[in-house]
């Protein structure tokens, strides 16, 4: 019996481990080279794969264990420290992207609906790779690393709303506050079901688990615990990525956080590399070239618009200059709820394909350049601070620098 979706994932992962292999002798991101393997693999490149909808299955499942193991390493304790980020921060740079980018979309002739639902797309960020990159450098509990993933915990928890208000924008709702209604309630119930897990089933189950002494029992019990509470999440309509950020919030608690996030990662590694192969095969290669002047000049519009709003952020949180430009540098490329979002708003006819396409190609070129943004985001900072300014400028600079920190440091004091 033959299975199509093992024969896709012999082509994507053989055509990858070439690719990557070469990438490592360029000393180029190993991401980079996934995106390139999906675009390869596509639709409209060679057409290698036959099961794209199973392939994409695949890629949320690594998005799940990404989120879980960020969840474990963050705990509930450090989480609610920067709560204040987390609301502030992140509704200041989501509501501040939505506004400039529907003034700007409907002055360049979109119709305002289609320019506000480009709000909801270019205001999230990627989770999968600043995350995972923030991971790598060991740079998730810095400053920068605190304040990038508070927002993008926002962006995550704000993608539902925008999902449930998208049907709104294209005039095929009316019951909208309604139906809000219903998932704060069901938010409620959510994380109430939750906090009782984490206070009495999850230690007293890790426990018996633990004295079998059972590495196999263990795996098994951390992994089901992940998806059952992603699935949690997901049959009242949020996403399964902010389910499994919560289940790794409470095994966070547990003195098993190390055992977990050391089995759970080679799950990670395997299935994040799909979600990568999966939004590169997305991009139609020729549209893009026969377009490609007009989709650098996007990028460069986007890039610019994102830094300015989340420079703006941070600096107002009151965090010192080399905080706002590393976030800054984290936080400007567009992310994977975005092309989850956006099918969305092609379903309801609010994109259309030319502008789908246009958008595809900015989220891909602005993934791509993540990687080597971010590896080199302490040295570029470090020469924008060495960057001579008017001595008038730098004397209130440093005016407003005294009187941030005389009055209250940051905003929030990160563990």
């Amino acid at each position: 019996m033959e299975i199509p979706i093992l024969k896709d994932i012999v082509v994507i992962l053989g055509l990858s481990i070439f690719i990557i292999l070469l990438f490592q002798k360029l000393k180029l991101p190993s991401l980079l080279g996934f995106l390139i393997a999906g675009i390869i693999a596509g639709p409209y490149a060679f057409n290698l794969i036959s099961s794209q909808h199973e392939v994409e299955l695949l890629s949320e499942i690594g998005i799940i264990f990404l989120l879980f193991i960020i969840g474990i390493e963050l705990s509930l304790i450090g989480l609610a420290a920067i709560k204040k980020t987390i609301l502030i921060g992140g509704g200041l740079q989501v509501g501040g992207t939505i506004l400039f980018t529907a003034l700007i979309s409907n002055i360049l002739g979109l119709p305002l609906n289609t320019a506000v639902f480009l709000g909801f797309l270019f205001s999230l960020s990627s989770t999968a790779i600043v995350l995972k990159i923030l991971q790598e450098k060991g740079e998730i509990t810095s400053p920068h690393g605190r304040v990038a993933v508070a927002i993008l915990i926002f962006q995550d928890i704000v993608v539902v709303p925008m999902m449930l208000l998208t049907p709104l924008l294209a005039g095929k709702s009316d019951n909208i506050l309604e139906t809000l209604g219903i998932l704060l309630l069901k938010i409620l119930g959510v994380g109430i079901l939750i906090y009782l897990l984490a206070l009495y089933v999850v230690p007293r189950v890790f426990k018996m688990v633990i004295k079998t002494k059972n590495r196999e029992l263990f795996i098994l019990t951390t992994i089901v615990f992940c998806f059952g509470v992603a699935w949690l999440t997901s049959s009242v309509g949020l996403s399964l990525a902010l389910g499994a950020f919560f289940a790794g919030l409470i095994i966070s608690e547990s003195d098993y956080s190390h055992q977990a996030t050391a089995n759970v990662l080679p799950f990670r590694e395997i299935f994040i590399s799909f979600f990568f192969i999966s939004v590169g095969s997305l991009l139609n290669l020729q549209f893009f070239f026969n377009n490609i002047v007009w989709i650098l000049l996007l990028v460069i519009g986007v890039l610019l618009l994102k830094m300015l709003i989340i420079a703006g952020t941070v600096w107002v949180l009151r965090y010192p200059p080399r905080t706002v430009f590393m976030t800054v540098f984290a936080l400007f490329q567009v992310g994977e709820f975005s092309l989850l979002l956006s099918t969305v708003g092609v379903q309801n006819e609010l994109l259309p394909e030319s502008v789908y396409q246009y958008f595809l190609a900015i989220s891909i070129i602005t993934m791509g350049l993540t990687p080597f943004v971010m590896n080199y985001s302490a040295s570029l900072t470090y020469n924008i601070l060495k960057i001579p300014i008017p001595a008038a400028v730098r004397k209130r600079l440093d005016n407003v620098h005294r009187q941030m920190k005389s009055a209250e440091a940051p905003m929030e004091e990160l563990p």
